[in-house]
C-alpha cells in the first residue's frame, strides 16, 4: 500500500510539471517571438492568406507553383513519401509530375525542369522553391495574365530572399504570389 501510494503521488507531479507548467513555460517563451507564436502570417488586403514557413496548394496556371507535397499541404501532418529512387511507385508519381508540368510549360524540354518542381520536400511542407524554379513559370504566368514576361521576371528577382550567410537564394511561392496579385 505504502509503493501504491508514492507511485500515485509521483504520477501527480509529473501530471502537474508536463501537462500545467511546461505548456505554459512554452506559451510564455512564444509571446516573445515574432507574431506570439502563432507563425509568421502573409497577408493581402488585411486579411491572413498563408503562413511564410509552410507551403501552400498553387495548381492554376496564372500562379507560380511550388514543390508537390507528399502530404497534401497539410500542416497538421508534416512527412515525407519515404519512397526510394528506385521504388516504381515513386518514379511513376515523378513522371505524372513531369509530364503534367511540361503540357502547362510546352516550351520547356524534361532536362530544363529542376529537380524540386517534381519531387517533394521531406517534410512535405516546403513554402520556397529555386530561383530557377520560378524563372522557368515566368512565361506561362505571364500569357495567362497578360502581364509583360519583364515585368514578371522582375517581380520574381526581387522575391528572391537572399541567405544572411550561406546557402542558396530561395523564393517564396506564397509571397511571390501574393506580390503578383498586388501587381498592376
Amino acid at each position: 500500500m505504502k509503493n501504491i501510494f508514492s507511485i500515485l503521488k509521483f504520477t501527480f507531479l509529473l501530471v502537474i510539471l508536463f501537462a500545467v507548467i511546461y505548456p505554459l513555460a512554452i506559451y510564455g517563451m512564444a509571446q516573445f517571438s515574432p507574431n506570439k507564436g502563432k507563425g509568421e502570417t502573409i497577408t493581402q488586403n488585411g486579411r491572413v492568406v498563408g503562413y511564410q514557413k509552410i507551403g501552400q496548394k498553387f495548381n492554376t496556371l496564372n500562379y507560380f507553383w511550388g514543390r508537390p507535397s507528399a502530404v497534401d499541404y497539410n500542416g497538421a501532418g508534416s512527412g515525407g513519401s519515404n519512397k526510394g529512387a528506385s521504388n516504381e511507385e515513386y518514379l511513376a508519381l515523378v513522371q505524372k509530375r513531369i509530364d503534367t508540368f511540361l503540357i502547362a510549360h510546352p516550351y520547356l524540354n524534361k532536362l530544363q525542369i529542376p529537380a524540386e518542381m517534381v519531387t517533394a520536400s521531406g517534410s512535405g511542407l516546403d513554402p520556397n522553391i529555386s530561383p530557377q524554379g520560378a524563372l522557368i513559370q515566368v512565361k506561362r504566368v505571364a500569357n495567362e495574365r497578360k502581364i509583360a514576361e519583364k515585368k514578371i521576371k522582375e517581380l520574381v528577382e526581387a522575391q528572391c530572399n537572399r541567405p544572411s550567410i550561406m546557402g542558396p537564394k530561395t523564393v517564396n511561392v506564397l509571397a511571390l504570389n501574393v506580390a503578383l496579385n498586388e501587381l498592376k
